[in-house]
């Protein structure tokens, strides 16, 4: 039996809002004011927005969840294969509408677990708010109260000088810091289920069968003590059965720590630390690569702005940089000596997101080379305005997504000092879209042939496809409904598979309609075998995982 919750959101919103503090400007950059100008419009809404932010009526994706819990039996159309039997649970943004404010960007909302069970050809759903202190507090004063991607609640105009000092500690110390975890939900080796974003005080548990918040994970160590310098992390651990493996960026000593966890400890040991060879910091670590032997550290130019986080100000790009001048760089690591075996000058690149990676052997069987797949920008920040919640909800048919591609990055090991980067297959193949990837868990730090993500049919605002990539034949395979828009494509294998690609490719859609479901491909074919309907729409969400039975 389903049960319901009051709703958080019974009417229209404006959705359009000035971030209550400005970014800095450059008054002899046309480009930052056109960005500016672009981040600082006054709320309002237009009547052809408004028919895009009906609270559900329509297009969910870029709407507040309506209520804060809901759990009951989903309706399944077609059929699903009798081997899939377990939880997939997906993490994403879900409110953001708190008491009169709206936030800004895609980022920014409050984190809303979805769970969809499957067992003998059945499914069960349900979604939660995770009880973050940034989340509670909002609902309590009607108001985001810690710093959120692009939001900077405590430095409003007219603060006073005591104001901005109370506030610079508590940035300093991790205190004005979101814990929101809106961005990955991971299985760890003993079965705890762990949600989290990019800061370390966002690690939180999770029971994933009732979907309640359990209670803040508390890291057994000293790492990440010490402020905003030393408490940033990978936005996208790597988990394996036997341990977590993260990177710790270093604002105050520009560079990164590589530390891991063994399954059943609390505690991160340290690897090793890379040194930034660009600066003055760190570039964004969302997420990074591995392959069998050796950590992928990227450092790519959009970079951390320190000053802009103590200030509580908005850099040009939020809480980030964009300085190509200061170079682009890929480190490569041993993971069982902390050794750095490589660091070499690449191309301008753009990632959020990285596939995959793997050694390439040379003549003499050894390692002669890295090679690393990632969603690439074409070295173009661009995304990251893309993805403002206005311009998701009001342009829904213009052809406004940036290109993207499937970037192939080289790194010898001879001691070269450059890499190459080059595209894996023609664009054109995923519409040149590209982005939230998922492979077979199991080729993971393997050389491997299939990739699923998210592409694009344009003209579009957004990835609107689900994408099946093959490496070896340089082709694709696309699924599209007209209007809809999918999540992350999540690939389950079947048990006892020998082949790469036999399982099946999980995504939550948002339909045109206002509705929702969780789409089941046969991840072989990339044809649909099932749909499994909620009773309404669900906003678009980020990434998932997966509990079998």
């Amino acid at each position: 039996m389903a049960s319901h919750l009051p709703t958080l959101c019974a009417a229209p919103f404006a959705f359009l809002l000035s971030p209550p503090c400005s970014p800095q400007t450059n008054p002899t950059s046309a480009t930052a004011r056109r960005r500016n100008a672009a981040r600082s419009v006054t709320a309002t809404t237009s009547s052809a927005e408004e028919a895009t932010t009906d609270c559900g009526t329509k297009l969910s994706a870029w709407t507040s969840v309506r209520q804060e819990r809901w759990e009951g039996e989903l309706a399944v159309e077609g059929h699903l294969p009798d081997w899939l039997n377990g939880t997939y649970l997906r993490n994403g943004p879900g409110v953001w509408d708190v008491g009169g404010h709206a936030f800004h960007h895609l980022f920014d909302g409050y984190a809303t677990l979805v769970r969809v069970s499957f067992r003998q050809g059945h499914a069960t759903g349900a979604h939660r708010q995770i009880e973050s202190d940034a989340y509670m507090s909002a609902t309590a004063t009607g108001r985001p109260v810690l710093r959120e991607f692009s939001q900077c609640p405590s430095n409003k105009p007219g603060t006073n000088l005591l104001d901005r000092v109370s506030n610079a500690v508590g940035v300093l110390t991790g205190a004005a810091l979101t814990d929101n975890p809106n961005s990955a939900v991971l299985r760890l080796g003993d079965g705890r289920v762990l949600c989290l974003t990019e800061t370390t005080k966002s690690s939180v548990l999770i029971d994933p069968d009732t979907l309640d918040t359990v209670g803040k994970f508390r890291f057994a160590d000293g790492l990440g003590l010490g402020g905003v310098m030393v408490m940033i992390q990978s936005g996208h651990p790597i988990v394996t059965e036997s341990e977590l493996l993260t990177v710790l960026p270093d604002l105050a000593r520009p560079g990164y720590q590589i530390v891991r966890m063994e399954a059943g400890s609390d505690e991160r040991k340290v690897i090793g630390r890379v040194d930034c060879r660009g600066g003055p910091t760190p570039g964004w670590m969302h997420s990074f690569a591995v392959t069998e032997k050796y950590v992928v550290v990227p450092e790519m130019p959009l970079r951390y702005s320190a000053s802009s986080l103590i200030k509580s100000e908005l850099a040009p790009y939020y809480a980030f940089e964009w300085l190509p001048a200061s170079g682009s760089y890929m480190h490569v690591m041993c993971r069982f000596t902390g050794k750095t075996v490589a660091s070499v000058e690449v191309p301008p690149f753009m990632a959020i997101h990285y596939i995959n990676a793997y050694e390439e052997e040379g003549e003499d069987g050894r390692a002669a080379a890295v090679v690393v797949d990632c969603c690439e920008h074409y070295g173009d920040p661009s995304i990251i305005e893309t993805l403002v919640l206005h311009r998701l909800r009001s342009l829904r048919d213009k052809d406004v997504l940036p290109n993207a591609r499937v970037g192939r990055f080289r790194i010898p090991l001879d001691g070269s000092p450059f890499g190459e980067l080059e595209t894996a297959l023609d664009p054109e193949e995923h519409g040149r879209g590209m982005d939230m990837c998922s492979i077979n868990p199991t080729y993971l730090g393997k050389r491997y042939r299939y990739a699923y993500a998210c592409g694009a049919r344009r003209p579009c605002n957004f990835p609107n496809t689900l994408t099946k990539i093959d490496l070896v034949e340089k082709t694709a395979k696309n699924w599209h409904e007209n209007g809809a828009v999918p999540c992350e494509p999540f690939f389950v294998a079947r048990p006892g598979a020998k082949d790469e690609d036999d399982g099946v490719v999980i995504s939550i859609v948002s339909a045109v309609d206002g509705g929702g479901y969780a789409l089941v491909l046969d991840a072989t074919t990339f044809q649909e075998t099932a749909r499994v309907r909620f009773p309404y729409g669900l906003p678009y969400g980020f990434h998932g995982c997966w509990i079998p039975a």
